[in-house]
């Protein structure tokens, strides 16, 4: 996935569209995403290759995880800045991670990261504007133009931007297996789009 310099809600819209698509994989997502994200914001990392297995756990989740997320990003977002670019901590930064977890109400940071992902299933799929659920091909679509009305961004951006758009429209949404996450999500969406990338203002 490439890094575009336009406004968070785009690079949000293409990074989890895509990741969505392809079912995030789980330590290297919130890793890479956090590497990527502008004006400190986390994204959802882009698909795995070709050929590698989906490794998102859908999971029901909580209004307790959903809190957790929102009150960890404090602490795991100054320690994802010193995350290698493999996206695999060192033991003392996984040390540091698992504690911040912990701190925040999960057993594990794997915990975390597979809520987090959980959470950039539903999110790809979220109007921005009316802040419902209409899946990731209806965001898509929007979003492919607010791109060709964009005139501030790079032509070469614009292509790149486009050509994901495009892809994620014609792909079909991801099931979603605990239709309970949609409306949590959405119930929660003002706090946690400006973590995980989506915030427009």
């Amino acid at each position: 996935m490439r890094e575009f310099i336009r406004p968070v809600a785009v690079t949000f819209s293409i990074a989890c569209l895509a990741a969505s698509l392809a079912a995030l994989p789980t330590q290297s997502a919130l890793a890479q995403g956090k590497q990527m994200a502008p004006q400190g914001k986390q994204q959802m990392a882009p698909p795995p290759a070709a050929g590698q297995p989906a490794a998102v756990k859908q999971i029901a989740l909580t209004d307790k995880q959903v809190e957790g997320v929102i009150s960890a990003d404090k602490d795991i977002y100054p320690l994802m800045q010193k995350m290698p670019k493999s996206g695999k901590p060192d033991s003392k930064l996984a040390a540091q991670l698992d504690a911040a977890a912990k701190k925040n109400g999960f057993a594990s940071y794997d915990e975390y990261t597979t809520v987090v992902d959980n959470i950039g299933l539903v999110m790809a799929g979220i109007d921005s504007t009316s802040k419902k659920y209409v899946g990731n091909a209806a965001v898509a679509k929007a979003q492919i133009a607010e791109v060709q009305a964009d005139k501030k961004m790079s032509a070469k951006d614009k292509k790149a931007a486009l050509d994901d758009l495009n892809q994620a429209a014609k792909a079909p949404d991801p099931t979603i297996e605990n239709k309970g996450n949609i409306d949590l999500v959405v119930k929660n969406y003002d706090k946690l789009a400006p973590i995980m990338g989506g915030d427009q203002n």
